[in-house]
């Protein structure tokens, strides 16, 4: 199924085809591994809607990305609860273990570095979460055994799964 066919369907299912911008956009990331303009444009072709509103959406969530990331994408809350729990120390301990910085990609472009306004699960916190898993009660300890856990399965996948860590402008499937 083409990712024009995969959101059409999705579209279906609303009375409104504004509504179907945030499914829209999961697809197409899903299928990019980012959210660059053109991709962005095609959203918004296929829905038959404004530019603009999709683009509005795409940059307003932290869960859709226009730039490119690595394969797995470390979001670390810095709200009020994570940030009483000591999130800003693992931010430092993340960003020396990785040798980034915040906002960064490392160069093998396993992992990419972010803060979060909050992901809503302050009874975990510190809180971070990589992909759509949530990852908490953190710390340096914890932190550590995740990221070996991730290079492992990183070392484990198949070229495929690389496919979403690719190097900007590679539209493989545009």
């Amino acid at each position: 199924m083409t990712m024009r066919e995969k959101i059409e369907e999705a579209a279906a299912r609303y009375p409104d085809q504004r509504s179907a911008i945030m499914p829209a956009l999961r697809i197409a990331q899903t299928e990019h591994g980012h959210l660059p303009g053109p991709v962005l444009e095609e959203v918004a072709n296929i829905l038959g809607v404004e530019r603009i509103w999709v683009y509005e959406l795409a940059t307003f969530y932290t869960l859709f990305h226009t730039e490119p990331v690595g394969m797995f994408h470390l979001q670390l809350c810095d709200n009020v609860s994570c940030m009483l729990c000591r999130s800003e120390d693992l931010l430092r301990h993340l960003e020396e273990v990785l040798g980034i910085k915040k906002g960064e990609t490392t160069p093998d472009r396993l992992f990419t570095l972010s803060t979060v306004e909050c992901l809503g699960a302050c009874e975990m916190a510190p809180v971070m979460q990589v992909g759509d898993d949530y990852h908490g009660d953190l710390d340096i300890a914890r932190i550590d055994a995740l990221l070996d856990r991730l290079r492992t399965e990183a070392r484990q996948a198949t070229g495929a799964d690389l496919a979403l860590a690719a190097p900007p402008g590679d539209y493989r499937h545009v």
